[in-house]
């Protein structure tokens, strides 16, 4: 029977996605026989995580804004202070928007230096998440403000292909159907029920290049 500090702990790390509480009660020892220094430097990264680090308005994409306190970035930090580096990247193709689940896939795609566009992270799907809904249909407002402003060519759905995804993707085209703009999803190659995470760079190339 584990102390009531360490019980804690345990629990509190088992709400980590895809964490156990075997693997929870590995990281509490591990913390445990770790010098004070290692927990004062993660107590810090943790501490900076939620004081520094910004989502991005315009695609949620989480960023650290620009300090424009230091000379030499100054210039560069003008206008970018308030959104991502992709979004206020002037070379990226506006005519394009990829949606994704989580950050994770923007990630694994941008990882493969072949798409130049924007992005939208959609934070979650439909089906298993269904209490979510109204927070998946308040980031699609957003979405659909972006598209008017931006007026985009192309929306890509780049969901995964499970069962919620394909659920939110009819979703969202039924959503965005009145907008007229084209939309596409990523052909095949992933495979079904797979996550995008965990495809490898030429797998999700060829599914971007093949979109339909």
């Amino acid at each position: 029977m584990y102390s009531s500090t360490i019980e804690k702990l345990v629990k509190l790390f088992s709400k980590f996605p895809t964490v156990g509480p075997r693997t929870a009660s590995r990281f509490v020892f591990y913390l445990a026989n770790s010098p004070q220094q290692k927990i004062d430097e993660l107590m810090l990264a943790i501490d900076n995580l939620k004081n520094k680090i910004k989502i991005c308005p315009q695609c949620f994409k989480s960023f650290e804004p620009f300090d424009p306190s230091a000379s030499f970035r100054a210039g560069a930090a003008q206008g970018r202070e308030n959104v991502c580096s992709i979004c206020s990247d002037n070379s990226r193709d506006k005519s394009k928007i990829c949606i994704v689940e989580k950050e994770v896939d923007l990630e694994t795609i941008e990882n493969t230096h072949r798409y130049k566009g924007l992005y939208f992270i959609l934070g979650g799907v439909l089906g298993a998440l269904e209490k979510n809904k109204p927070e998946l249909e308040e980031r699609l407002e957003n979405l659909i403000n972006q598209i008017e402003k931006e007026k985009p060519a192309e929306i890509i759905l780049a969901l995964n292909p499970t069962q919620e995804g394909k659920k939110t993707t009819l979703f969202i085209k039924r959503k965005l159907a009145p907008t007229s703009i084209s939309l596409t999803e990523l052909a095949i190659g992933l495979p079904l029920g797979g996550e995008l995470e965990y495809a490898d760079e030429d797998t999700i190339v060829s599914a971007l290049n093949n979109r339909k």
